[in-house]
């Protein structure tokens, strides 16, 4: 309904794309973003231990609240490893390990006019051989197993793993990563991650 609702704003305004990063985001999801809180709640996850918040296991399913809140903080990611070498221009090659669907929604509505990931030399690419990185979504399955192994071998260097969600990172709420964690250079947190997030760990997964 939002997007529907940017698109015919945009034909009465003439304006399709936002000015983000410049500017604050326009309409964003809050419980997308950082959750910040006090005390132990029921997790089902484990997300929140000792009063502590982990966005990397967050499937954001509301049962911490009253105790904890979105605050509006979209920077839930993290950058271990960036490669400047991808500053002019970056290919992504989107990989669906088991996922529901809501992350490649949320992964390629950064392409729609509202967002326009190529205002910022973002693209996709339709083969690992490409690709400077890989963006992986779902959870371990058996059946994709040899497809992921096979697409990151093709993958010419540099390269970047990015896990996208908390079903690529930790398995979320149903099974195990998609890879081990320590195999990922960027991991971006939601269920699913907001454009917004995805936008400004790219930037970051590239030294900007």
């Amino acid at each position: 309904m939002i997007k529907n609702l940017w698109f015919l704003r945009g034909l009465r305004k003439g304006i399709r794309t936002e000015k983000f990063p410049e500017e604050n985001p326009v309409e964003i999801a809050l419980w997308s973003t950082e959750l910040i809180g006090e005390g132990n709640v029921e997790c089902p996850v484990d997300a929140i231990v000792d009063g502590q918040w982990n966005f990397e296991k967050c499937i954001f399913c509301r049962k911490c609240t009253p105790s904890f809140a979105p605050k509006g903080n979209i920077n839930i990611f993290r950058v271990r490893n960036n490669e400047p070498a991808f500053r002019k221009s970056f290919h992504l090659f989107p990989f669906d390990s088991g996922a529901c669907g809501a992350c490649n929604a949320e992964l390629h509505n950064i392409a729609s006019p509202q967002y326009d990931m190529t205002r910022f030399g973002i693209f996709f690419t339709n083969t690992p051989r490409h690709a400077d990185a890989i963006v992986i979504m779902g959870v371990w399955t058996q059946g994709m197993k040899k497809a992921l192994d096979l697409a990151l071998d093709a993958m010419p260097g540099p390269k970047l793993v990015i896990a996208l969600g908390s079903c690529a990172s930790t398995g979320g709420i149903m099974g195990k990563g998609a890879l081990e964690n320590e195999k990922y250079d960027v991991i971006i947190g939601g269920c699913p991650p907001n454009p917004y997030t995805i936008l400004s760990a790219l930037e970051k997964a590239r030294g900007d």
